[in-house]
């Protein structure tokens, strides 16, 4: 199992890639894949059909998980 240096509940700040200089708070950690889901980074979007007749498909949005070398923990502000 690998260790990481963050766990869910800090706040971190993105690092690299398209979200960077985004901050936000842990929200899961998957230390077998080496990734974690930061609020409101990195965010997907899935089309959802309908289930039965008569309801309206949906877009539903998510956080996808980014690699956790591509994160910084930060320290809140006093």
């Amino acid at each position: 199992m690998i260790k990481l240096h963050i766990k869910s509940g800090d706040m971190v700040k993105v690092l690299t890639g398209k979200n960077k200089g985004k901050t936000g708070k842990v929200l899961q950690v998957f230390p077998k894949l080496n990734r974690v889901v930061v609020e409101g980074v990195n965010q997907s979007k899935r089309h959802l059909k309908t289930k039965q007749q008569g309801q309206k498909g949906q877009v539903v949005e998510f956080s996808m998980p980014i690699h956790a070398s591509n994160v910084k923990s930060v320290d809140k502000q006093k």
